[in-house]
């Protein structure tokens, strides 16, 4: 990925949803100005969800969702269905495609519902305006005639788009609000052999840049470069902030008072997960012989012989619980709707994955009762150093300190 890139996770997802034919694709084609989605009147034309990110002036770096017809009640229809309900895990914002010269169906309603239930952004846009004569330009912040056909009133739904944009935009910082300007801070950054060479991975690329948006005196390093770099340095480091596989080691080099953290465990808070995460790995001690463990990772990639989730993991819970667990693995998009059989969830920091998609799949095992935590805190956890690594945290460090 390239640096001047915006990151897929960091970018606001715009989903379209609506019936078969009630011109979601031109609606799309309408706002980007641009032909990005085939247009037919055969129903059925989207199949799967189509993603495109891109640049919509005046509204930034953004992902448009095009999605399937949720009223295709044929075998294969049901399965797009499932499909395009899980883009919603993942949507910002959410515009209703419904065709102007119809009252909202029961499925329509149905998802608007949805969209109320689970706190998603959403404009009911009356597409086909140009075939209807009674209509209204706005009927409310919620609600709008347009022609994807003629133009109108497109500008108008990119200022209500906007206007819900801007409610997206408050977020706790990755680590900025951590530090102040001119501190020292220290990224330990493995050159891990899964990324592109010449490149970072995307959690130091992200962390990186907050750093440098604050003003922090920041040193990158390898993890046998640590020591030199601390010695070199003038001024103590704040903060130091490794890659979670050379936790032991950077914690056995890094004075106790310096404050020290990983890229995973800063991801949690990121993500909004960090207290619940904390509280799941408590529960990794209780586990018994052969009880089922989740592993799910939120990117894709080709597996290395030493893969931090498929290899290093277990055999490092083995080490430290003395037990064998069975192990099922997750990744991308892809995650278990059934999670009764597991006893454990561990996941990565979801670097690559919406705030809303990491946020659901915590919600979806505390709604199991499935206790879940993520890879920084499980390694810190197993390695004896959480308490130290979570010290920068003042609310999370009382958590674990009283056993809350």
């Amino acid at each position: 990925m390239s640096l001047n890139n915006t990151p897929s996770s960091e970018r606001l997802h715009i989903g379209i949803f609506g019936k078969t034919n009630s011109g979601k694709s031109s609606l799309i084609n309408a706002i980007t100005n641009q032909n990005i989605a085939i247009v037919s009147n055969v129903k059925g034309t989207t199949t799967d969800p189509v993603y495109k990110s891109m640049e919509l002036l005046p509204l930034g770096p953004v992902t448009i969702i095009d999605t399937a017809g949720l009223d295709d009640n044929t075998e294969l229809g049901i399965l797009r269905t499932q499909k395009t309900k899980e883009v919603l895990r993942k949507t910002d914002i959410a515009l209703l495609a419904v065709d102007s010269q119809n009252e909202l169906s029961a499925c329509e309603k149905e998802l608007v519902n949805i969209f109320k239930e689970n706190n998603i952004n959403y404009i009911i846009v009356h597409n086909k305006s140009d075939l209807t004569s009674n209509k209204q330009e706005i009927l409310n912040q919620n609600e709008i005639y347009v022609s994807a056909l003629t133009g109108e009133n497109i500008n108008k739904l990119k200022e209500l788009i906007a206007n819900l944009i801007n409610e997206e935009k408050n977020k706790t910082p990755l680590v900025s609000d951590l530090i102040n300007k001119y501190d020292n801070v220290i990224l330990v950054t493995p050159i891990d052999s899964a990324a592109p060479k010449g490149r970072i991975i995307l959690p130091q690329q992200q962390v990186l840049r907050d750093l440098l948006e604050i003003g922090a005196i920041t040193t990158v390093v390898r993890e046998y470069e640590l020591e030199q770099a601390l010695q070199s340095l003038k001024n103590k480091p704040k903060l130091v902030i490794t890659d979670s596989q050379a936790f032991k080691q950077v914690s056995s080099q890094t004075p106790d008072d310096i404050f020290l953290t990983s890229f995973s465990i800063l991801f949690a808070r990121y993500k909004g997960v960090l207290k619940t995460a904390v509280k799941g790995i408590s529960k990794l001690s209780y586990l018994n012989e052969g009880d089922k463990i989740l592993i799910s990772e939120g990117c894709t990639h080709h597996r290395q012989c030493d893969d931090i989730g498929t290899v290093k993991l277990p055999r490092w819970i083995k080490e430290y619980t003395g037990k064998t667990f069975n192990y099922e693995f997750s990744s991308g998009g892809g995650f278990p709707n059934d999670l009764s059989p597991y006893k454990l969830i561990i996941h990565c920091g979801g670097c690559m994955l919406k705030e809303k998609e990491v946020l659901f799949r915590y919600r979806e095992a505390e709604k199991s009762l499935i206790p879940i935590t993520n890879y920084g805190i499980t390694i810190a956890h197993i390695n004896n150093i959480l308490e130290r690594s979570l010290k920068i945290f003042p609310d999370i460090y009382s958590i674990i300190k009283n056993g809350n």
